[in-house]
């Protein structure tokens, strides 16, 4: 927009956006900031195949009742398209703010246009929602989340009827439906209470909610094993979706030990006990691991705030490590190989899924077992497509695991996104198994380490700002893709061009570079920031030396990036 198009947008706000006090007190007070209405209003709010996702406040480049109206209207346009006979659209919410106004709202317009909806009556994971989508034979779903960001953020994913995140294509065609409407005037929408009356808005049932919980106990692989159930448990929900599920989930496999964080217990969407509420970093984790050294507990286990990330820190000698993303998926790739081959429960032609910047270990356990790794694009919803690949054809039973180094685990295909309920359970039943046997996660994740070799993964980001920025960086893709043939001392000896599109996967301009010297660097453009980022993964005969041979790569890296 221009600054008269961004003015004349801000006096709109000011004359119709008035339902929400909230929004009502946000335009008062940018009312003499130029800079601060600039941002507001510059844009509309991206949506893409994550949906959408923005700052909580007034304006079209934030999250509020009109965007999210406006964007509902969109998606119910594209739902009664596509499924003109009986459409329906599951709601569902976590904990930050507004969440459940937001689950309101859309709800709202799906209603009155006609579209059935189907909501939890109070907050639920991420994957709750990807279940109520397939069980209820739903058009699509949303989840109103910002996932793991601040607390300022919120947004919603949504998902198609196979519950699994929407593609490219279809993402595109929302978006199409969207930009064609006028904010204040177009989106249909009426009273939640009164809808809910008249039945067009239904509450999810409890049972469905069980049915959620049972399906996954079914992924246990002990059949007689000899388990320590009596660990200690440390569990934290991060002030999100998780408690309930969770600690449900633990208590009806027979984990009775478990203490929960009460300063992270309660849901709380300003998230005031770790105000980046993402299981992968350590100030996220560190409630918790205060609380595992205070109660000598065996492993730290906490959820994300919608539960579909789950991270773990594991008592070792006198403190506790963080196992990263990557450590973790490794030792329950290894742990559900090994127990499906012993009780004769491995599927022929077995399956496991991985991103393309997943640690390269995975190809090595799985060539032990006879598992055929399949690679896709950075993103869960790739994976969740590849189990619905195999469902068309009948193969279903074949995959047996998919996981990506952003903490995202899932075992089986109930749902079509990353599950923390399920990588909670996994993990402790693992760890319970290990722990009979007198086995740390340490030793054994050593053991494997000792076996396939001494992997490290390292994520190098590099920002160019400005539109000369997104040149340069399309400058470097373009010489990572033509021109670079070598990388300091070792030659690049092949190359996967992923935007020409591989095995069937969406083109994406993303590149895959093998070294002659082990080393596979993954250089992609991020799609929402001014950033280049780099995923080099190092195989050697330990850490240390792996570490050195990093900076030394990274050095040389930084050279042909100048």
């Amino acid at each position: 927009m221009s600054n008269i198009d961004i003015y004349n947008e801000y006096k709109k706000w000011v004359e119709h956006a008035t339902e929400d006090p909230d929004l009502v007190k946000d335009l008062k007070d940018i009312e003499n900031d130029d800079k601060r209405i600039e941002d507001a209003f510059y844009r509309n709010l991206e949506f893409g195949t994550g949906g959408l996702r923005g700052v909580i406040g007034a304006g079209t480049n934030r999250m509020n009742i009109y965007m999210v109206r406006k964007a509902s209207q969109g998606l119910a346009n594209y739902v009664l398209k596509k499924y003109p006979k009986n459409p329906s659209i599951a709601v569902s919410f976590d904990s930050r703010i507004k969440s459940t106004l937001f689950a309101h709202t859309a709800s709202e317009v799906f209603a009155a246009n006609g579209i059935k909806v189907h909501i939890y009556k109070e907050l639920m994971p991420t994957p709750c929602l990807s279940y109520a989508v397939r069980e209820l034979n739903c058009s699509a779903g949303i989840m109103v989340t910002a996932s793991h960001n601040p607390s300022k953020y919120n947004g919603y994913k949504v998902y198609g009827s196979d519950g699994c995140q929407i593609t490219t294509q279809a993402a595109s065609e929302i978006l199409a439906e969207i930009n064609a409407l006028d904010v204040f005037k177009d989106p249909k929408h009426g009273d939640y209470d009164a809808l809910l009356k008249e039945n067009k808005i239904e509450i999810i049932k409890d049972d469905l909610y069980t049915k959620f919980i049972n399906r996954v106990k079914e992924e246990t692989l002990l059949v007689d094993e000899p388990v320590d159930k009596n660990v200690k448990i440390i569990y934290s929900p991060l002030h999100g979706t998780g408690l309930k599920p969770v600690t449900r989930i633990l208590k009806e496999s027979g984990f009775n030990n478990v203490i929960v964080v009460k300063e992270q217990e309660e849901p709380d969407g300003n998230f005031t006990t770790c105000p980046y509420p993402n299981p992968e970093i350590k100030e996220a984790m560190q409630v918790g691991i205060e609380y595992a050294k205070k109660n000598n507990a065996d492993i730290l286990i906490a959820t994300d705030p919608d539960a579909d990330r789950v991270g773990i820190a594991v008592k070792d000698k006198d403190d506790y490590k963080l196992l990263t993303g990557n450590q973790v998926g490794v030792l329950l790739l290894d742990y559900i190989c090994s127990l499906r081959i012993k009780h004769n429960k491995m599927p022929k032609n077995p399956i496991a899924i991985k991103t393309i910047v997943t640690t390269d270990m995975v190809k090595k356990v799985a060539d032990k077992y006879g598992v055929q790794i399949v690679e896709v694009l950075t993103g869960f919803k790739f994976i969740g497509e590849q189990i619905g690949l195999l469902e068309t054809k009948g193969e279903e039973n074949r995959y047996i695991f998919g996981f990506e180094e952003s903490y995202g685990y899932l075992s089986g295909g109930y749902v079509r996104d990353k599950d923390a309920v399920d990588g909670t359970f996994l993990i402790a039943e693992m760890f319970a198994y290990y722990k009979h046997q007198g086995i740390s996660l340490i030793s054994k994740l050593n053991k494997l380490y000792d076996e396939f070799g001494y992997f490290s993964n390292y994520l190098d980001s590099f920002e160019f700002e400005g539109s000369s920025g997104f040149a340069k960086m399309s400058e470097i893709m373009d010489s990572f893709r033509n021109k670079i043939r070598e990388i300091g001392n070792y030659k690049v000896i092949d190359i996967i061009d992923y935007e020409k599109g591989v095995n069937g996967l969406p083109k994406s301009n993303v590149l895959k570079l093998f070294l002659d010297n082990g080393t596979t660097i993954v250089v992609r453009p991020s799609g929402t920031e001014p950033k280049l980022k780099m995923y080099t993964s190092i195989c050697g005969d330990n850490f240390i030396n792996n570490d050195a041979k990093y900076k030394e790569h990274i050095s040389d890296v930084k050279e042909l990036l100048k």
